[in-house]
């Protein structure tokens, strides 16, 4: 009896031992293989951000476009997959790599190092450039960035402009819309005196609209930032895929060709 309660507790114990080491290796699984499993990579943008990420009609469609869409499409290549595009505010990028709604998030998004402790992050493929918009007929009342002191300056909510503007504009009310379109038509109503945004981003926009200029003046970036992919943390085979197909991309000057691909469909953007 003694016996046979010894080789039951010890088969318990080796049960035990193998459910936990099935879910340590479950645990351990990179986000590459579920990836490759399922066929299908899911991208997170939020399409607002020409040359980034837009809408455009493309053959009479309306079609997400962009610089970051034609990377997505790589690396969807890369790993053999198939792309799919989930549109969503750009507050809700992030979030949604997290809570496992999309595998990636390629949107503009720039490194810093709060958001490393929850991602990883792919080598970087865009360094990033500032800009302020304002009203034409306004550009020149500001001379320094401390005419932007009492001004209502709008800023796309969760991104690295919105940090920077409240660093670095004393005085301003910073204001932060979930869409960048928001914030541009806020700007040619009056209720917002400055837009701060991504340069490319900000030509785009002048190039569509007349009565708004970039500004002479814009912040400091620090150095070294610039664009990345944010994946799952603890990602080590899909971060070198990924940055396998963006170190070519930079390197070979494909990217820059993407930027300028996306700059000549700026003016069928959708609104």
């Amino acid at each position: 009896m003694k016996l046979k309660k010894l080789a039951l507790g010890l088969l318990t114990a080796v049960s035990a031992l193998a459910l936990a080491a099935c879910g340590s290796s479950a645990e351990k699984t990179d986000s590459l293989t579920a990836i490759q499993e399922k066929g299908k990579l899911v991208v997170a943008v939020s399409p607002d951000y020409a040359p980034f990420e837009f809408r455009a009609l493309v053959d009479g469609k309306d079609t997400v476009v962009g610089s970051d869409i034609d990377l997505a499409q790589a690396i969807a290549d890369e790993l053999g997959v198939e792309l799919e595009i989930s549109t969503m505010n750009f507050d809700n990028v992030l979030a949604s790599v997290q809570n496992g709604k999309a595998d990636i998030a390629i949107s503009g998004l720039s490194y810093t190092e709060d958001r490393a402790k929850a991602y990883d992050f792919s080598e970087s493929y865009y360094t990033t450039e500032n800009a302020i918009l304002v009203a034409a007929d306004k550009a020149d009342s500001y001379k320094s960035l401390d005419d932007f002191s009492g001004k209502n300056v709008g800023v796309l909510k969760g991104s690295i402009e919105e940090t920077l503007s409240k660093e670095q504009l004393k005085g301003a009310n910073v204001v932060a819309l979930p869409v960048m379109g928001d914030a541009i038509s806020q700007l040619k109503a009056g209720q917002l005196d400055a837009v701060v945004l991504e340069a490319p981003v900000g030509a785009g926009y002048v190039a569509q609209n007349k009565d708004i200029v970039m500004s002479e003046l814009a912040l400091t970036v620090s150095e070294g930032d610039a664009k990345v992919i944010a994946m799952p943390k603890n990602s080590p085979e899909l971060k070198a895929a990924i940055d396998k197909v963006v170190v070519k991309l930079v390197e070979d000057g494909t990217y820059k060709e993407y930027i300028s691909k996306a700059a000549e469909l700026t003016g069928s953007a959708i609104e």
